[in-house]
């Protein structure tokens, strides 16, 4: 319990001023992750092979692993001194003009907290002492009766320095017990035990310091620009505490720094991967799908097995979220040891596991790139898929490299909606409005971030039912927020004709293999209907009310050459599918072959 005496001498400038410490210590922390990653990690992973250089990577992640776990827990270790010293402060304030009023009116504060004051009455000399805690205070300048004004006064004063060092006791109390949490056993390794207690640690800190930086403050279901407003006006010390305190809220926000984003949602993803493996240590490997109840017995599905089969789902999709943010500079297949093609940066601008799971991984920054391509994926996408999507934008952005070596490109998987589950569902058209607001803002909040509609030339590249999704976007109010749209294997985008998806008609390519059955399979369900005429190579076969997919001659898009077969294989590496799409990407349309 405290003092007055150590509340009134307590210097609230040394909480702020190791509260300014442990946060440059986060910086620097973070900063040295990112060095490891680009500058030490990536040329290896992109020119050397073998025993020795693969030792040495695994070496390397463990130290960013290490800067990354400095970085959050030194960052609320930082949030916890500044809301204990902002805490205590008001406290403060409260007992020093209680002292200050006692001496204006010739009273003594004893060690004890209470007041000796004097009579008031010049023909009753003598003094009294006030205690706080009586049972019928006297008021203020109020003798009561007794003929003493002081008793009331001195009684209010001993109160009020009750009131003030009891506040300061629980706010101590309450901080120490978080600030006691906040640490780390020794050893080089950063353990799931770890990273699953830094999410305690973490809502330890959001209900002690909560008030620091109020949560509802974060902007929810605002415009990208409304965003980017909120985050520009925050001083550097708010974004932190509020990139600490709710990584999750702040690595949604559509336009805002990618690099916000990425560091944020990097804790979340370290955290949720901990807890979750924790839980699957938890549970029987691999438990029967079926177990025996009742009499007589039947087979009923094992509640073990599917929390099993969730589990083991989400930790798929986050170890290839993992795999992709530690494979910088990791050259592609058929490219060993040229180092111009290694992948660059990976920055993870949205991941939770709710539902089928959502992930945005980009690689390269797309704030600051050249060309931007953004990938839509289609029937199955979500979390526990996320590794070929994930895969598809890498060979995408080595072939973007190639077709114009000079710029820089990002390349975004944005697995950012619920995607049907499986070919049944993919013909209802509701998957596809309800995901289109997401992607809408998301283009709008890359756009925000950049700069401006003239600062990348992007790209919405779709596949299947991803395309249905992005012509659903295309019909919201307002122009969507890209240059070109891409559209491979595609059912059918809810509008008969190029001209309707926002971006012209010469600036829509469609891809379609041959032995690709989906366009087929889709058409009637998630096609355009429009009036025209259909023609096969130029000939006329139908007239009237048609319905028109992107494949179609009647849409009106570029229907680009392709050279692979079936529904998945538009990125096979170096195929002219592939390069297509990448001579887009870029904005060399004369080298696309159609």
């Amino acid at each position: 319990m405290p003092t007055w005496q150590q509340l009134r001498d307590l210097r609230i400038s040394e909480y702020e001023d190791a509260a300014d410490g442990w946060g440059n210590v986060s910086h620097r922390a973070d900063a040295a992750r990112i060095r490891v990653d680009q500058e030490m990690s990536a040329p290896v992973r992109g020119t050397q092979n073998g025993e020795t250089p693969d030792a040495a990577v695994g070496r390397l992640n463990r130290l960013s692993d290490n800067y990354q776990y400095l970085h959050s827990e030194c960052g609320l270790i930082r949030t916890t001194l500044d809301a204990l010293g902002k805490e205590l402060a008001a406290p403060q304030r409260k007992l020093r003009q209680a002292l200050e009023d006692a001496e204006t009116l010739g009273f003594t504060v004893n060690p004890d907290g209470s007041v000796t004051y004097p009579d008031s009455a010049p023909l009753l000399p003598g003094t009294g002492k006030a205690t706080p805690g009586s049972q019928l205070p006297f008021l203020p300048g109020k003798g009561e009766g007794q003929g003493n004004e002081n008793k009331g006064r001195a009684e209010d004063i001993a109160e009020r320095i009750s009131t003030a060092v009891d506040e300061a006791a629980e706010i101590d109390g309450r901080y120490a017990a978080v600030l006691r949490r906040l640490k780390a056993p020794a050893g080089l390794a950063v353990t799931k035990e770890m990273l699953a207690d830094e999410g305690k640690d973490t809502r330890a800190v959001q209900k002690a310091a909560g008030g620091l930086v109020d949560k509802g403050d974060i902007p929810h279901g605002k415009t990208p620009a409304d965003n980017k407003r909120w985050w520009d006006h925050l001083t550097q010390e708010q974004r932190d505490e509020y990139m600490t305190l709710y990584p999750a809220e702040v690595g949604a926000l559509d336009g805002i720094p990618s690099i916000a984003r990425d560091t944020s949602n990097r804790m979340v993803l370290a955290q949720e991967m901990a807890q979750t493996q924790l839980a699957l240590d938890g549970l029987p490997a691999n438990p029967p799908q079926y177990i025996q109840k009742g009499d007589p017995p039947v087979a009923v599905v094992n509640p073990q097995w599917r929390r099993w089969v969730e589990l083991s789902d989400d930790m798929k999709g986050m170890a290839a979220i993992q795999a992709r943010l530690d494979a910088s500079g990791m050259p592609g297949k058929n490219t060993k040891g040229n180092p111009a093609s290694g992948l660059p940066q990976a920055y993870l601008l949205g991941f939770d596991t709710d539902g089928d799971g959502r992930a945005i991984v980009a690689t390269g920054n797309p704030d600051t790139a050249d060309n931007t391509a953004v990938y839509v994926p289609g029937t199955g996408a979500g979390l526990a898929n996320a590794h070929g999507d994930i895969d598809r934008m890498s060979k995408l952005w080595q072939a973007a490299q190639r077709a114009s070596p000079g710029e820089t490109t990002s390349t975004i998987t944005w697995i950012g909606y619920d995607a049907p589950d499986q070919i049944p569902n993919a013909l209802a058209r509701h998957y596809a409005y309800d995901g289109a607001p997401a992607l809408n803002n998301f283009m709008d909040g890359l756009q925000t971030a950049q700069g401006g509609a003239d600062s990348s030339h992007t790209t919405l590249v779709a596949h299947s039912y991803g395309t249905t999704t992005v012509g659903a976007t295309a019909k919201l109010p307002g122009h969507i927020a890209a240059d070109d749209m891409v559209v491979v294997g595609s059912p059918g985008m809810l509008v008969g004709d190029a001209s309707d998806l926002d971006v012209g008609s010469d600036h829509v390519w469609s891809e379609a293999a041959r032995s690709d059955p989906v366009p087929v399979l889709g058409q009637e369900a998630l096609g355009g209907r429009k009036m025209g005429v259909s023609t096969w190579h130029g000939i006329p076969y139908n007239a009237g009310p048609i319905i028109s997919i992107p494949s179609d001659e009647s849409f009106g898009a570029h229907r680009m050459d392709v050279d692979t077969g079936g529904h998945s294989g538009y990125w096979d590496e170096n195929s002219m599918s592939l390069n297509n799409q990448a001579a887009v990407v870029v904005g060399k349309y004369g080298n696309v072959k159609e």
